[in-house]
């Protein structure tokens, strides 16, 4: 996964909640930031299981064996990244935050599968 893509989701996830955070509640903020997470990780749900369909019983098992290293890297990459902020209120909105972006990231790389162009040899063709 280029940096650049990640770096760039994080900061869209980022700005969003920032733009909504006038006039919010730290509680409320970590709603929305959950809110948001929710809505990624269902297009991630989406955009996986349309792959899925897609591909051959040999791509499914390497594609289920990837995810699943992929949920766990997720998981702790941020769990790594939001350490300074364990112990205070705005912990969710962060870790939600990274998990947002992560997952948009994610999102990406699977679409850019779904969708393959003609000679793209790093696509799977099965």
């Amino acid at each position: 996964m280029p940096p650049s893509i990640v770096h760039l989701a994080l900061s869209l996830v980022a700005f969003s909640t920032a733009g909504q955070a006038l006039g919010q509640s730290q509680m409320e903020l970590n709603q929305q930031s959950y809110n948001d997470y929710q809505k990624a990780d269902k297009q991630l749900n989406a955009t996986y299981t349309a792959l899925m369909a897609k591909i051959s019983a040999a791509g499914k098992a390497r594609l289920r064996e990837a995810q699943i290293t992929w949920l766990r890297f997720r998981d702790q990459e941020c769990a790594f990244e939001t350490m300074g902020t364990e112990e205070g209120s705005i912990h969710p909105l962060i870790l939600n935050n990274c998990l947002t972006g992560l997952t948009l990231a994610r999102v990406k790389e699977l679409e850019r599968q779904l969708n393959c162009q003609e000679g793209d040899l790093s696509c799977v063709r099965q």
